[in-house]
C-alpha cells in the first residue's frame, strides 16, 4: 500500500507544473521545427518560381533574395516562439507577468529612443531587399568603398573591396549606392 501512495504522490507532483513545463518546451520545439521547415519550403518555391521571364541573372538574384528572406523569417519565428514559451515558463514558476507586461511599453519606448540607429538600419535593410537595390555577388560603389557584396543582412552589408578588405556597412548609413552588376531593365 505504501508503494502505491508514493507512486500516487509522484503522479500528482508530475501532473502539475513539471508536466506543463515539458509540454510548453515540446510545443515550442515543434513550432520551431515545423515552422522553419514550412518557411524553407516556401522560400525554395519562391526561389525556383519563374515570376519574371528574363536572363539567368534575375533568377540567381531571386534565389539570393529568397534565401535572405527565409533566414529573416526563420529568425523572427524562433524569436517569437521562444519569447512566448519563456513567458509561459515564467508563469509556471509562479512569476506574475502582469507588471512585466505593463512595464514592457515603457521599456519599449526607452529602447526605441535609444536604439534609433538599429531601427533605422533594419528599416533601410528591409527596403533595400524589397527594392532589390543590390545582392550577394554584385559589384557596388557605396560611401568610399568599391567592391563585391559578400553578405546582405537586415542591419549590415559586408563588402570585400578590391584590396581584400572586408567592410561592414550599416544599411542605415547607405544614402547613395552604385551597382555595376544590376542588369538593364
Amino acid at each position: 500500500m505504501k508503494v502505491n501512495a508514493h507512486i500516487q504522490d509522484a503522479y500528482h507532483w508530475f501532473s502539475g507544473a513539471p508536466l506543463h513545463i515539458v509540454v510548453i518546451l515540446a510545443v515550442a520545439f515543434i513550432f520551431q521545427n515545423f515552422g522553419g521547415r514550412a518557411i524553407s519550403r516556401a522560400m525554395d518555391r519562391i526561389a525556383t518560381a519563374d515570376f519574371v521571364p528574363g536572363p539567368q541573372r534575375t533568377i540567381a538574384r531571386q534565389k539570393e533574395r529568397a534565401r535572405t528572406l527565409g533566414s529573416i523569417l526563420r529568425s523572427t519565428l524562433n524569436g517569437t516562439v521562444w519569447v512566448i514559451a519563456s513567458a509561459m515558463l515564467l508563469s509556471e514558476f509562479g512569476l506574475n507577468l502582469g507588471p512585466i507586461i505593463a512595464s514592457a511599453g515603457v521599456i519599449g519606448v526607452a529602447l526605441g529612443l535609444g536604439a534609433q540607429t538599429i531601427v533605422r538600419d533594419i528599416l533601410a535593410g528591409i527596403f533595400m531587399l524589397v527594392e532589390d537595390q543590390y545582392g550577394v555577388g554584385d559589384e557596388i560603389d557605396v560611401l568610399e568603398v568599391k567592391g563585391i557584396v559578400e553578405t546582405v543582412g537586415l542591419r549590415i552589408t559586408t563588402i570585400r573591396s578590391t584590396d581584400g578588405t572586408l567592410w561592414y556597412i550599416r544599411n542605415g548609413e547607405i544614402l547613395k549606392i552604385g551597382n555595376k552588376s544590376q542588369p538593364n531593365r
